[in-house]
């Protein structure tokens, strides 16, 4: 095989693990992109070209993470994950735990770990490296590695959430759920809520977003029943799609420009959390952005014929 065609073959892998480690979509594929130049760049042919490259996809990767680190403390409001629609390495054998490992609420617990936890983490625990090879990765021994991803196992742990492996009931669920929506249905969205459910978005400061957190079924059930009639007045739609492995929505404004993307945490056959992405800087690479301020503007001035 030629370097071009051995990496192709790994950059699934590679992004994969780019994305797990940045929880940024734009980041990730600039870490596969500097992997190729340097694997082209090289003149030694390697005895295991995925340990190879898998090696310098994560240290360039935790390099990115550490500087990553200072603008997201500066982040307006919550940060969340850039959505990703599609996990492009695929496993059958492993598909329940790859889409547990992508989930927006697996991802905000990995930004808990140090870089390198984290990446140690990625490697051992989602991609079954051996210890040599995450040591070789990531600079330490085996036995500094070892002890990382105690500290890790110990830390996702505490706050790991429990997604239902039956891919069927969350599709069945999150059917109900967005023809809940569409109809503005408090009482149908209420009973596939979560008694303690929150709804929180991530607007970065660029775009409308909520105040604070909204909590509770009753809450949530009022505030989406009656915001989404506004928006299908101002020609906004939603197609639901897979969202980092599990339920979601992406909603576009009249010309089919992306909105926001909506993704739903499933556990116990309830919706435990909702989380909305309307920051424009984490929605270019699904498509061409919306305009949110001028849609909230929009929105707005949108009335019910009784008001």
């Amino acid at each position: 095989m030629s370097k071009v065609e051995e990496f192709e073959e790994l950059r699934p892998l590679l992004f994969s693990i780019a994305y797990r480690i940045l929880g940024s979509v734009g980041e990730a594929e600039d870490a596969v992109q500097e992997t190729w130049l340097r694997f082209d760049g090289s003149a030694t042919r390697p005895t295991s070209t995925k340990a190879l490259l898998s090696a310098a996809v994560t240290r360039i990767s935790i390099d990115v993470l550490r500087s990553a680190r200072v603008r997201r403390e500066e982040y307006v409001g919550p940060w969340f994950p850039e959505p990703l629609l599609s996990d492009p390495y695929q496993d059958p054998e492993r598909s329940v735990e790859l889409a547990d490992s992508v989930s927006m609420a697996a991802l905000l617990l990995l930004e808990r770990l140090s870089p390198l936890e984290r990446a140690v983490f990625v490697l051992r625990e989602v991609f079954a490296f051996g210890f040599d090879e995450v040591a070789a990765a990531v600079g330490r021994s085996e036995a500094a590695c070892r002890q990382l991803l105690v500290r890790a196992r110990r830390h996702m742990e505490a706050g790991r959430p429990r997604f239902e492996a039956v891919r069927k009931e969350r599709e069945e669920l999150a059917s109900r759920f967005f023809d809940a929506l569409r109809e503005g249905d408090v009482a149908g969205l209420r009973e596939l809520l979560a008694a303690d459910v929150s709804m929180v978005g991530d607007g970065g400061g660029k775009a409308p977003q909520l105040a604070r957190a909204v909590i509770g079924a009753e809450n949530v059930a009022r505030l989406l029943a009656s915001v989404f009639p506004r928006m299908a007045r101002v020609d906004v739609t939603f197609e639901p799609q897979e969202v980092n492995g599990q339920p979601g929505a992406i909603f576009r404004d009249r010309d089919g420009k992306v909105l926001h993307i909506l993704a739903l945490d499933v556990l116990d056959g309830q919706i435990q959390t909702i989380r909305s992405v309307i920051n424009p800087d984490k929605l270019g690479h699904v498509g061409p952005v919306a305009d949110a301020w001028a849609i909230d503007r929009d929105i707005r001035q949108a009335r019910r014929p009784t008001e």
